[in-house]
């Protein structure tokens, strides 16, 4: 399981963990799982497929609606987390241990904020609505 306070955040609330060789391990946020609601389909890219920052390489389904899911880095997909074809409420159970997809090759980190900065921009969103 990754701890909040060893990731990384986009602002279009994903988490990314970077491992020790570089690659990228990209999940959902706990804000943006809760803010979705039970989440009962999700549409991954294929390993091999190359994804770019701030661009959609999937989305995800709740009961509440389907939502792009925005790459938080460049590079190429290694690994995607079959687990979640067959079990995405595993997102909802637990946000930072149900990775989406692990992307090698990265050319890009995008904005990128630390758990701090992360929970004060996420703070912003919620006083906005």
């Amino acid at each position: 399981m990754y701890e909040p306070s060893d990731l990384l955040f986009s602002k279009s609330h994903e988490w990314v963990f970077f491992e020790e060789d570089g690659t990228a391990v990209i999940g959902l946020s706990d804000y943006a799982q809760e803010a979705l609601g039970d989440l009962v389909f999700v549409n991954l890219p294929m390993p091999g497929d190359d994804v770019t920052t701030e661009e959609p390489f999937g989305d995800v389904e709740s009961v509440k609606a389907v939502s792009d899911v925005y790459a938080p880095v460049s590079g190429t997909v290694s690994e995607v987390n079959e687990d979640l074809l067959d079990s995405p409420e595993k997102i909802n159970d637990s946000p930072y241990e149900a990775w989406l997809i692990k992307v090698t090759d990265v050319t890009d980190k995008g904005e990128l904020m630390d758990e701090a900065d992360y929970n004060a921009y996420v703070e912003e969103e919620k006083a906005k609505e």
